[in-house]
């Protein structure tokens, strides 16, 4: 690649075994769909169960539960090659680096043995379902409640921008346990998506993210078992939240950076090819300077996050650091793409341009897994 980049101090040669089947996978079944499914708004449902057969679901979930048993770097590898491709639709790192891990850590035994390897071999999808049509960060206030009634619970509300919505089999759902204890009233529960009293609203239609299912869902009355709640008692909710948000706010930095990296990539092999007043636009010197930004960028952006994912293998990244992460790589994702797409001119913004649609892709990171502004907030508490 143009772009000269280190192997990550955390890498090893099983890693880069690994990449090369996720790179070839990604390369077969990904690029030449995405301009269709980025029409359809979803991709192909069996995309889930061929990667299960290769083993590229679960990748750090305990062998014992039909995961891949490898660690949090085994995942980060298959989330830099779906950025590397350009592809923004799989909702992987949703299933497999956030849904199954809320039930490795809280599910009763039996429900682990009982989803785990579903999820692992892509027969069941999973999504989470914080957000609410009112509320987006304001996790403590949401209305979704679920209430105990013997054996069950019975959940009504409504839950919006939920990835994996359409094609979902499994959804954590924040639901409110105690509706007047604020954080300490909300539980997580999982409702399979077969349950009578679920349905499907519209798969939403995106600035960018295009062909990523994102979904409203709906519950009307839907009664799942009381072993479906995570966790040992009600109101643990906001806490488990806030102990895993750290990983899903890293593996939003793991794609930033390796958006951010292919993005200078394109950018650099564009301007060496196009040519204008006679010679290549590479040659201009605000062309080399802005690229050479984009490079420092890139260089200092993947130094930082290298430092985070080993902070994470050895279980020290705290919110505070992965807050950090979330903030300054996708602040300078949007800068560098947008400074990039400048550099292509007119053709920039045609969406057959892998460069147009990363702008839009990147876009969404400065907003979900928690803003920007809630970032410096969380970081703010710590000085």
């Amino acid at each position: 690649m143009p772009l000269q980049t280190q192997k990550s101090s955390w890498s090893s040669t099983e890693l880069e075994d690994l990449r090369e089947l996720a790179r070839s996978f990604l390369q077969k079944e990904f690029v030449p769909n995405q301009e269709r499914w980025a029409a359809e708004k979803k991709l192909d449902r069996e995309i889930w169960t061929k990667a299960g057969e290769l083993g590229l679901l679960c990748l750090s979930i305990p062998e014992e539960y039909g995961g891949g048993g490898g660690t949090f770097a085994h995942e980060a590898v298959l989330y830099e090659e779906q950025a590397r491709a350009g592809d923004s639709a799989w909702g992987v790192t949703v299933h497999s680096g956030i849904v199954a891990h809320y039930i490795l850590a809280y599910a009763s035994e039996e429900r682990k043995r009982e989803w785990l390897p579903k999820m692992a071999t892509g027969e069941m999808v999973g999504a989470v379902a914080m957000t609410e049509p009112g509320t987006g960060s304001d996790l403590q206030n949401i209305k979704t409640r679920a209430v105990r009634d013997g054996d069950h619970y019975v959940i009504n509300g409504a839950k919006t921008f939920i990835t994996n919505g359409f094609h979902s089999d499994l959804v954590v759902v924040a639901c409110k346990t105690d509706p007047d204890a604020g954080a300490q009233g909300v539980s997580l529960i999982v409702v399979e998506t077969d349950t009578p009293g679920f349905r499907r609203g519209r798969v939403l239609d995106k600035v960018g993210l295009k062909g990523q299912d994102t979904a409203e869902l709906f519950f009307d009355d839907v009664r799942v078992p009381a072993a479906n709640l995570l966790g040992d008692a009600e109101g643990q909710g906001f806490v488990q939240l806030m102990l895993q948000l750290p990983q899903e706010r890293l593996i939003i930095a793991v794609t930033a950076v390796a958006g951010l990296e292919a993005a200078v990539n394109l950018t650099i092999d564009y301007t060496k090819e196009r040519t204008a007043f006679g010679r290549p636009i590479f040659t201009f010197q605000n062309t080399k300077f802005k690229l050479a930004e984009a490079a420092t960028e890139a260089a200092v952006s993947r130094a930082f996050l290298d430092q985070c994912i080993e902070r994470h293998l050895r279980g020290e990244l705290d919110v505070q650091g992965a807050a950090m992460a979330k903030l300054w790589t996708t602040e300078r994702v949007n800068k560098v793409v947008d400074d990039c797409l400048q550099l292509f001119g007119g053709y920039g913004y045609m969406t057959e341009y892998p460069i147009a649609r990363a702008w839009a892709d990147v876009r969404i990171s400065r907003i979900f897994g928690g803003t920007s502004e809630i970032m410096k907030e969380i970081i703010s508490r710590t000085l």
